[in-house]
């Protein structure tokens, strides 16, 4: 009984720290109502370059607008911002493929919060080489 005493305190650190960042994320978005139209002057620095990904600024926009009603889907909300950043950073800035290889496994929505499963037809071969530098070999 004593160990079950003694590891009760990390069982609620262990099973709700994510929980209370994300509600953190919505209270911060809640008592700082600037941050949510410097949010989205970045996200639109990337509108114009990728349809899907412009109708998923254009949810967020809205779902924002109702943000008192998200408290329960709080995670759901946060990693949408996390990956519209992400997409946002990698329209602008990452090669044409891979670009559009996040945008279609993370944002077209067929993704269900797992790595390593990544629709056809994209050329994922061309993708995992820039994971590997080039090296020049000497004679």
């Amino acid at each position: 009984m004593a160990r079950l005493y003694r590891e009760a305190p990390l069982n609620g650190i262990w099973e709700g720290t994510g929980n209370v960042i994300c509600l953190d994320v919505l209270r911060s978005m809640t008592r700082e109502p600037d941050c949510i139209p410097a949010l989205f002057d970045e996200l639109e620095t990337a509108v114009g370059v990728d349809r899907t990904f412009d109708a998923c600024v254009a949810s967020l926009k809205d779902e924002l607008s109702k943000l008192h009603k998200h408290e329960g889907q709080a995670r759901r909300l946060v990693e949408r911002l996390a990956l519209l950043i992400s997409g946002s950073l990698l329209l602008r800035y990452a090669p044409p493929e891979v670009a559009d290889a996040f945008i279609v496994a993370r944002l077209a929505g067929g993704w269900a919060g797992q790595f390593g499963d990544l629709p056809s037809g994209l050329d994922a071969p061309r993708i995992a080489r820039r994971a590997v530098p080039e090296v020049a070999f000497m004679h």
